[in-house]
């Protein structure tokens, strides 16, 4: 099994920037890998990135245009997004889920998710 929660989130300015962080537990944790997903109000689940149980390997989505960054620190049991020069677009619940069972970019793919943590940007 796999624990995650996540932090991080708030109402920020366009153009700001914000570090998520997902903590993540269990007996397993550190060997699966680990991605973040958004969902913006109405909207269906959105990927962002994935990054693999050694933190070396990551995959983005087409909309990240460099403005997020995926990384993760097993010793600290942590998992970060780096989000750069943030839009209002970007205002949604974002989730840290680990281990997919199918395509790292599909979503509904991933076992174990956190609760989330809400970014709200305004312009």
């Amino acid at each position: 099994q796999v624990q995650l929660v996540e932090s991080g989130g708030g109402s920020v300015q366009a153009g700001d920037s914000l570090r998520l962080s997902c903590a993540f537990s269990g007996s397993t944790a550190s060997s699966v890998g680990m991605g973040w997903i958004r969902q913006a109000l109405g909207k269906n689940h959105e990927f962002i990135a994935h990054i693999d149980n050694g933190g070396f390997g990551t995959t983005y989505a087409h909309f990240v245009e460099g403005r997020f960054i995926i990384s993760r620190d097993n010793a600290k049991n942590t998992l970060y997004l780096q989000i750069a020069n943030l839009k209002p677009e970007d205002t949604a619940m974002y989730y840290c889920a680990a281990y997919p069972v199918g395509s790292v970019m599909s979503p509904l793919t991933y076992k174990h998710w956190g609760q989330g943590t809400q970014v709200t940007v305004s312009s």
